[in-house]
């Protein structure tokens, strides 16, 4: 090998081996990049027992008073009859035209999750009793909501209910887990989605904050 060609030789071997090494740091960093990529997954989703929008929840659930009220047919009932379900207490009055237009969801909600262990409840404050929410009843094609009465209005001031409607989701032990104000569509998937989550005390803070209620 003549004098050139060694001088080549020697300047090739450092470039070669520093090509090597940046081309192996390349790797490494690409593959790092792939394992953070892989490690974290797939963009989260919401889940499907949050809370729907417009419902409120409590950090704590709240003692509710124990109403009284009337059903169809007159017979006096309070909110302890309903002790052992969830219940969803909706506040509400014919003449109130939000009412109106939200009662089907209802219906339809408590058809989808009525029995055992949930029940939506309608309390009209109308003073015109029973035979007006018999009617509008008739009317729209309700079937599986009973008539529940209070002519007094007192369930408003007691709730501390500042419009109509005011609905109240109530735990097994007549406690308040939270309200939404205002009509709702209540047979959408996530509204069924989140009431079955905390039939089946699944629901993500709920049942922490029952919990902690229960161990005051």
């Amino acid at each position: 090998m003549n004098k050139m060609d060694t001088d080549t030789a020697r300047t090739s071997a450092p470039s070669l081996t520093r090509r090597r090494s940046l081309l192996l740091l390349g790797a490494v960093g690409l593959a790092g990049l792939a394992g953070v990529i892989a490690f974290q997954g797939p963009p989260s989703q919401p889940a499907p027992e949050s809370a729907p929008k417009g419902l409120v929840l409590n950090d704590t659930p709240k003692p509710i008073p124990d109403l009284r009220f009337t059903d169809g047919d007159g017979q006096l009932h309070t909110l302890a009859d309903f002790r052992g379900k969830v219940v969803l207490l909706n506040v509400w009055a014919t003449w109130c035209l939000p009412c109106r237009k939200e009662m089907p969801t209802l219906d339809r909600l408590q058809a989808a999750l009525g029995g055992d262990r949930f029940q939506v409840v309608t309390l009209s404050v109308d003073r015109q009793g029973a035979a007006a929410v018999k009617a509008f009843f008739s009317e729209i094609g309700v079937r599986r909501l009973a008539v529940h009465v209070d002519v007094s209005g007192q369930a408003l001031s007691a709730l501390a209910a500042v419009g109509l409607p005011t609905t109240l989701l109530i735990d097994e032990e007549g406690r308040e887990l939270g309200r939404l104000m205002g009509p709702a569509k209540w047979e959408a998937p996530d509204m069924i989605a989140f009431l079955m989550s905390i039939v089946e005390g699944k629901a993500e803070g709920v049942a922490a904050s029952m919990n902690k209620g229960s161990s005051r």
